[in-house]
């Protein structure tokens, strides 16, 4: 049982907003979507509930709202309880669902936790135009043989979202992926820094497209973007905080026999990500999991300052 209100959304059937959500976006106060891949893909139990509770209240204490999203009972629920988070941290076999696997998901009921590209959706759906994770998906390394690319970058060319986010997951080609993003049409912004994060490690080697200083920059340019008509998200890369930042060609080591391990156990698909991680969290003896919630939490408060930004813009 739980004691979560739940209000349909005017804009969907199929979207259900927490009452606190709602009357947030109601009185345009500011709200940050979170995903929930991370809760049950992206790290193990209790460490899953303990980032996604530690997330929820580092938004509440910067002065935002948090919109946790999930799939269950034949709608998208945005905004959870405590309870519903822990519920959806044990639950077995739940579905990690992206554009693709919605109208699935929802017709048959599923449970499913939501990857970047539905999170962007969800929130879209909901109102609410800033949302934080840990990093995107992109390019894989190897997609020129696999064609493994991940379906947010397509997302954050047709849906109005800002995604504040460490870059990439460590694990793909950022070069690739960044090539992949510029040929979308998505700014790459680089919050306090020229250069694009590479999620455990503050700089890629390569070059964000433009630095942004403050949040308030972060949000005129999401207004002035949406207000020419050009469709899409943002994606703000936000690098880890320095003292949590992991040693370069240690974690990269990690990653190479990370992956050797994968392609030799024929791992695939949308299990790729998860199996990495667990992976790397093996290799490094947990040191890539703190860094994990380091990082997320980190963006948490960005995402929380921009979504701020963003609704004062609005009373302007």
């Amino acid at each position: 049982m739980t004691t979560t209100l739940l209000t349909s959304s005017a804009l969907s059937p199929y979207v259900q907003l927490h009452e606190e959500v709602q009357e947030a976006l109601s009185a345009g106060r500011p709200v940050v979507a979170l995903e929930t891949t991370i809760v049950t893909h992206g790290m193990p139990y209790p460490a899953n509930v303990e980032t996604a509770l530690s997330v929820e209240n580092i938004i509440r204490s910067a002065g935002a709202i948090p919109a946790t999203i999930c799939i269950k009972d034949g709608a998208i629920h945005v905004g959870m309880s405590r309870h519903e988070i822990e519920d959806l941290a044990q639950t077995k076999d739940v579905i990690k669902a992206s554009r693709r696997d919605l109208p699935v998901v929802l017709a048959n009921r599923y449970t499913a936790s939501t990857t970047v590209a539905a999170t962007m959706i969800a929130a879209r759906l909901a109102g609410i135009s800033v949302f934080v994770t840990g990093g995107i998906g992109g390019v894989h390394r190897g997609a020129e043989r696999t064609m493994d690319i991940s379906a947010d970058l397509q997302e954050l060319a047709k849906t109005d979202v800002i995604v504040v986010c460490a870059g990439t997951k460590a694990i793909l080609d950022i070069g690739l992926t960044l090539e992949v993003l510029e040929t979308l049409g998505v700014p790459v912004l680089g919050y306090q820094t020229e250069q694009f994060p590479a999620f455990y490690t503050r700089d890629s080697g390569h070059k964000a497209n433009f630095r942004v200083d403050t949040p308030q920059q972060v949000a005129s340019i999401a207004r002035i973007k949406w207000d020419l008509g050009l469709t899409g998200g943002l994606l703000v890369g936000n690098p880890i905080p320095m003292d949590a930042e992991l040693d370069p060609e240690r974690i990269n080591q990690a990653i190479h026999q990370a992956l050797q391990t994968a392609e030799a156990q024929k791992i695939t698909g949308k299990e790729v990500t998860p199996f990495l991680l667990a992976e790397l969290e093996r290799l490094t003896a947990g040191e890539s999991l703190q860094a994990n919630v380091r990082l997320v939490e980190y963006n948490a408060l960005v995402g929380a300052q921009v979504a701020t930004a963003l609704a004062e813009s609005a009373h302007q």
